[in-house]
């Protein structure tokens, strides 16, 4: 229950968290202890590919061909944990000479979990930070490895083609907008009004777009774009901006703790 007293920074407030359902119970713990309500409506499915999936057998070569590899470069923490568990059915032991980067500290953070010292940018928490970092300046002719969900964006493998790399992607899960009862929409959008809305991609707010044009058309979008949205890139917040939010907050990062800390700063902001 959210703690609805003076002290709680966040007392009372409904925030929708969004993330995917393995990975949302932290934010919403987090959330707790600041006083919230937090209400929870995942926006993305992540599901690992069987098998028998053909991208599967494509993304098992590349595994396999580990050792081959310059550098690894790992885009989520969804993608860290599937594609360790998949390495190792078949390294014992990680190769040497492999250099291993990730896109935001979160993922970093994961692969460390592994025992995983990755690079990543610390001047930002998308591809294009990774692609700043002096590592991936000169690539010509070096063999580089993605580990990555079906969709999302190409800039990464794109750019670091354009600079003579060798890149292959390694699909390790399928992104997808969640079937949700119409009454699960009801009682955690519009039944009560929402105090702010955490949004960590650009296809979780894509997803939230046409949840509510759907659910109630035009007026169910209306209804949420009053709402403060608490983004993690400027990309996001200009999609969100696009999508006619009036209240976008720009945190520092995609983890927890910059989400709910950009929604704290604003907070304290009003109060003066």
């Amino acid at each position: 229950m959210p703690t609805d007293t003076p002290s709680a920074p966040l007392g009372g407030r409904r925030i929708l968290v969004t993330r995917p359902s393995h990975q949302a119970r932290q934010q919403a713990e987090l959330l707790r202890a600041q006083g919230a309500d937090p209400v929870l409506l995942p926006l993305l499915d992540i599901a690992s590919l069987s098998a028998a999936d053909p991208q599967f057998q494509h993304s098992k070569q590349c595994v396999l061909d580990l050792d081959l590899y310059h550098a690894v470069i790992v885009v989520s923490a969804n993608a860290a944990r599937l594609g360790l568990d998949l390495i190792d059915d078949y390294w014992p032991q990680l190769p040497l000479g492999v250099h291993w980067m990730a896109i935001g500290a979160s993922t970093a953070a994961r692969l460390h979990d592994y025992g995983i010292n990755a690079r990543h940018s610390h001047d930002g928490y998308d591809s294009e930070a990774l692609l700043r970092t002096p590592e991936l300046q000169q690539v010509d002719g070096l063999r580089i490895l993605i580990l990555r969900g079906d969709s999302g964006r190409d800039a990464l493998a794109s750019e670091l083609q354009n600079r003579g790399a060798r890149v292959d992607q390694a699909i390790l899960y399928r992104r997808a907008r969640p079937e949700l009862p119409p009454d699960t929409i009801e009682s955690a959008i519009y039944a009560a009004p929402l105090s702010a809305i955490l949004i960590t991609s650009g296809e979780s707010l894509s997803n939230l777009v046409a949840l509510a044009q759907q659910f109630k058309g035009t007026d169910g979008l209306a209804q949420l774009q009053p709402c403060p949205l608490v983004v993690p890139s400027q990309r996001i917040a200009a999609l969100a901006t696009a999508a006619g939010f009036k209240q976008v907050i720009l945190a520092s990062g995609p983890d927890d703790q910059s989400m709910i800390g950009a929604l704290l700063t604003k907070i304290d902001a009003e109060k003066d």
